[in-house]
């Protein structure tokens, strides 16, 4: 969702304001299709994509994508958008595209054959669009509402009857099962991909979800997969090719032998579930340290370990029960968390509806681990949200430094980070956390700030910033406990208090304890990568008329944004007083400015092309986006009728205009005239 305020009037009185973005030396907008490179997903650009993606069930025996009846598509898409998903795993049953009795059954007669006449009335009261379309139909009109709000969608085959799943005999596990027969699965894979061939938003296809039961074997496995991802990648080129492993899923271990032959390459993508019942109720019959250390250890030997041979690993589904009494849960997901911040995986929350129309025989049932309410209005729980955020934006990859810039302290109990910035130490977002050192002394020191290091000062009381370096051991079998030594005799862990204070405690539960909860004490170090790609604001004006309650306003407004603590430094303000002209002029002398702050950016020579976004007449409300921001909106306010903007190297003189973003196939760093449909590359605004 994006945010949008308009400047201050003591802003706008400038008399002349010339707004340029730039971006230097990677794009960051995507440009689809996308691609493997090594262990990472990018985009044509070469430049990391990170699928953070929520599961949306649309394969039980309706077909229809769960939450429609409580809630318009549009507000559904735009609230999955708000929450910082910027992906859907959507599934579907192979008889939906494949038996034509079915696919062509309406949306209402589905639920009617049912006996599901309460969904149908609501489906008629908040997506009457959808209620007498064929299924099928309904299903490509959801991707296309996904599509509208900027999110990409993975095609998920859950199942071939549709059901629920899963379980060892439901006739839908394996290769020969009931349901499951191979021909038929390919054929529907086939179908799939070729309706979907050139929707832009449609990024991957899932092969099947959760290969189990008695049949499964790896030989069949090798035998039917790449079949599948042939067929995939036959009908449409453009989609990434995600296969999943055995046993639910949990298991990708057999690849370590053979590898997977494919006559295509930079497609290939794994996936892997994860949940608390994935390893029984271990979480709360053995000591939490141990559990998670041998948890994590299983996850790496299974799965992990694929991201070390240069494949992405897709998280693709893991949960937790948001009533928070489940301690199973609770315990696993404080352990998965620092997982996903260290690989920094691609990963899908399951779920999104809080309800499903009809599931196992119960009309209503509530899924605990829904994401939004029962009737889709609201998040279930925005604790959960703050948990998830610092997993949702890339630490790492392509288009960003090649080397660890620094770490985070994360703590992922609250999903937050030790920010240095100030004393008491506390917790806060991690994306404007201080930039950490961890030395080869163990010695945490806040980066940039000599001889400035975190320090110990005894059982129950503050850490501190200071120049007495505490050491630091990471300790316990989860390596989640940051242990150091008071005097050189007790040991103190690194522990929050209930104000979120930053404080040392004796170390809990490192062994042995079956019952004692060690998650406020749990920190993980995560390395953080600095974008290469930074967007600069250039404000050109008149300096007299730039006194300093307008520069502090206008700071305040950019820096001080609401959600501008999830785009640490993604941009910078450069403010150039000319104080030799009263006009912006496209001339040598303003060619040569913009070259100098070119020189001055250590801007590549190849990116030295400036975009200029400005407002064009006195009743322009344009919204433009800051390349390389999702969620930072600015709004242009012309309060007077202005002189008709000048184009420099333009194709067209109309004055209305939007960002490029709006138009997919149409690179970053061009401006779309909304009249003509013709780029420009630049575009000068005057203020009166």
């Amino acid at each position: 969702m994006g945010w949008s305020f308009p400047l201050s009037p003591l802003v706008t009185t400038i008399t002349i304001v010339l707004l340029l973005c730039v971006t230097l030396q990677t794009k960051v907008v995507k440009a689809f299709p996308l691609y493997t490179q090594n262990r990472w997903i990018v985009d044509g650009n070469a430049t990391r994509v990170k699928l953070a993606c929520v599961n949306w069930v649309s394969h039980l025996e309706y077909m229809v994508a769960e939450g429609l009846g409580e809630r318009p598509l549009d507000g559904i898409a735009k609230e999955i958008k708000s929450m910082g998903f910027n992906c859907v795993r959507l599934t579907w049953p192979i008889y939906l595209i494949t038996n034509d009795s079915l696919a062509t059954l309406t949306v209402r007669q589905s639920f009617n054959n049912l006996g599901l006449p309460q969904a149908i009335s609501a489906l008629q009261v908040n997506n009457p669009s959808l209620i007498d379309l064929p299924l099928i139909k309904a299903y490509q009109d959801v991707v296309k509402g996904l599509g509208d709000k900027g999110l990409m969608v993975i095609l998920d085959n859950h199942v071939s009857k549709p059901q629920w799943c899963c379980s060892n005999d439901d006739g839908n596990g394996f290769f020969g099962d009931q349901y499951f027969d191979p021909d038929l699965w390919i054929k529907g894979l086939t179908k799939m991909a070729t309706l979907f061939k050139g929707v832009t938003n449609v990024v991957a296809m899932s092969l099947r979800n959760e290969l189990r039961g008695p049949r499964q074997n790896a030989n069949d496995w090798f035998k039917y997969m790449p079949k599948g991802a042939e067929a995939v990648h036959g009908a449409n080129p453009d989609v990434l090719v995600i296969m999943s492993g055995l046993n639910y899923d949990l298991d990708l271990s057999f690849l370590r032998k053979q590898q997977v032959k494919l006559s295509f390459s930079r497609k290939l993508v794994f996936e892997l579930h994860w949940y608390s019942f994935s390893d029984g109720d271990s979480w709360t019959t053995e000591n939490p340290n141990q559990v998670c250390g041998k948890v994590t250890g299983r996850v790496m030997r299974s799965a992990g370990y694929l991201l070390e041979q240069g494949y992405p690993l897709v998280l693709s589904e893991f949960g937790w029960d948001l009533r928070g009494t489940n301690q199973n849960d609770n315990s696993y997901f404080n352990c998965l968390l620092p997982l996903a911040a260290q690989l920094d995986f691609d990963w899908a929350y399951w779920t999104l509806a809080g309800s499903y129309y009809l599931r196992e025989g119960t009309v209503g049932l509530i899924e605990v681990y829904g994401i939004l309410t029962q009737n889709t209005t609201l998040p279930t729980t925005t604790f959960l949200l703050q948990r998830i955020s610092a997993i949702q934006l890339p630490y790492r990859g392509p288009g960003l430094s090649e080397v660890e810039a620094h770490k985070v302290i994360f703590h992922p109990l609250t999903g937050l980070c030790i920010s240095g910035k100030l004393e008491p130490l506390k917790l806060g977002p991690c994306s404007n956390s201080e930039g950490w050192e961890y030395t080869a002394q163990k010695v945490l020191s806040v980066k940039g700030r000599n001889s400035t290091c975190l320090q110990a000062e005894g059982e129950g009381k503050e850490a501190k910033l200071g120049n007495e370096c505490s050491v630091w051991e990471i300790v316990s079998d989860s390596k989640l406990h940051l242990s150091s030594k008071i005097n050189n005799a007790s040991d103190v862990c690194l522990d929050v208090d209930s104000n979120n204070n930053i404080v040392t405690n004796a170390c809990k539960c490192l062994s042995g304890d079956k019952t004692c909860d060690p998650a406020s004490q749990w920190f993980k170090l995560i390395g953080v990568s600095e974008l290469k790609n930074k967007t600069v604001l250039l404000l050109i004006s008149k300096p007299q008329l730039l006194n300093p309650i307008d520069i502090f306003l206008l700071v305040q407004q950019t820096c001080d944004h609401p959600l501008n603590e999830r785009l640490r430094e993604s941009y910078k303000i450069v403010w150039i007083p000319l104080p030799f002209s009263d006009t912006w002029t496209e001339t040598p002398s303003s060619d040569h400015v913009l070259a100098e702050l070119s020189a001055l950016l250590d801007m590549d020579a190849r990116e030295e092309e400036w975009t200029v976004i400005g407002c064009g007449g006195s009743s322009s409300t344009d919204i433009f986006r800051l390349q390389g921001m999702q969620v930072m909106e600015f709004v242009r306010w012309c309060s007077k009728k202005l002189p008709r903007p000048t184009f420099v190297e333009g194709s067209c003189n109309h004055s209305c205009f939007v960002s490029s973003r709006e138009n997919e196939r149409l690179s970053q760093g061009t401006i779309i005239c909304l009249v003509c449909k013709r780029p420009m590359k630049k575009l000068v605004v005057y203020q009166p």
